[in-house]
């Protein structure tokens, strides 16, 4: 496997200036082979069910991240009966605090952590990698947006999509709310941190599309795995937002979903590290590729921390 690492990005972000679309994001390969799937298959065939095991694991944050902790809790709970698993979606940074202040026992969030929650004690476990789509509403006719466009579309220094060879119509800027991992992340890559110029903006994944889906000449971004047929996907850079090309690095808007621990996962609980280790298992990895098509870190990735990666790098005000 490739690996991810926030700090590459963030590097070649920087060399780079805005030419994402030169910008190479390694990840893991996402093509597995007939005997990879013939594993994963056994171990869910011979895992076997354990009810010795009990108690309660809650999890708060990202609502990008719903799919993915609905789907691995019910995973968890179906070879885990007597544990209950809860998740609650309150947006990155406000599932970071409420980790620090003992209120979960996971932080789930869609963007790198800060430094500044780090030295609180929140310790970042990348679980998997999610694109960042662009979607338009349906009958806009615009195909591509490069760098440069997506950038003055946000800043407000395109105004009508007919700049663009689109329709004659207004442009809606939509987007998430401060705090939002997808707009932290979204606003880093772009290098527009404070400078958007939002029609609406939005608390939740879901609110994004549907306001984009009804409100002609909208633009939104949301986790890929999120889109679905009330929305039009848009090319950035000439390239789609698929698994393949987000694995490739040819799809640069791209960035870590993360579930934090107050301290290290091996000064957890034995429920919290049979938690982390159900989701590192064949199986877990089977509900993040194949469930919420999602693609995996490399192990060197889920070791490596992204403590170099600066403030001025990471903005606080990121989901």
């Amino acid at each position: 496997m490739r690996a991810f690492s926030v700090k590459k990005i963030v590097a070649a972000v920087t060399a780079a200036g805005l030419c994402l679309s030169t910008a190479g994001i390694a990840m893991a390969e996402t093509t597995t082979t007939a005997a990879d799937e013939e594993t994963t298959e056994e171990e869910r065939a011979t895992m076997e069910v354990n009810e010795d095991l009990s108690g309660s694991i809650s999890l708060a944050g990202s609502t990008s991240m719903e799919k993915l902790a609905n789907a691995m809790a019910e995973a968890f709970m179906e070879y885990y009966p007597n544990v209950n698993v809860t998740a609650e979606f309150t947006g990155s940074s406000a599932g970071i605090e409420s980790l620090l202040a003992g209120q979960c026992d996971i932080g789930d969030s869609s963007r790198a952590l800060t430094d500044d929650e780090k030295s609180k004690g929140a310790v970042e476990n990348i679980v998997a990698i999610d694109g960042i789509a662009l979607v338009v509403d349906p009958d806009n006719t615009v195909e591509d947006l490069s760098t440069d466009d997506l950038t003055n579309i946000y800043t407000g220094k395109i105004t009508n999509w007919g700049e663009l060879d689109g329709p004659d119509e207004p442009i809606v800027v939509i987007g998430r709310e401060a705090g939002s991992g997808t707009r932290g992340a979204f606003e880093e890559l772009l290098n527009i941190a404070d400078q958007c110029q939002y029609a609406s903006e939005l608390d939740s994944t879901g609110a994004v599309i549907a306001r984009v889906a009804s409100t002609p000449g909208a633009i939104g971004y949301v986790s890929l795995d999120m889109v679905d047929d009330s929305v039009k996907p848009v090319k950035f850079n000439g390239v789609d937002a698929t698994e393949e090309t987000i694995a490739k690095g040819d799809y640069t808007l791209a960035r870590p979903f993360v579930m934090a621990t107050n301290g290290e996962i091996s000064e957890q609980s034995d429920l919290i590290q049979t938690f982390f280790e159900f989701v590192k298992s064949d199986v877990g990895a089977d509900v993040i590729t194949k469930d919420c098509g999602l693609i995996l870190p490399s192990e060197d990735e889920e070791e490596e921390t992204t403590e170099d990666v600066t403030e001025e790098e990471t903005t606080e005000a990121a989901e």
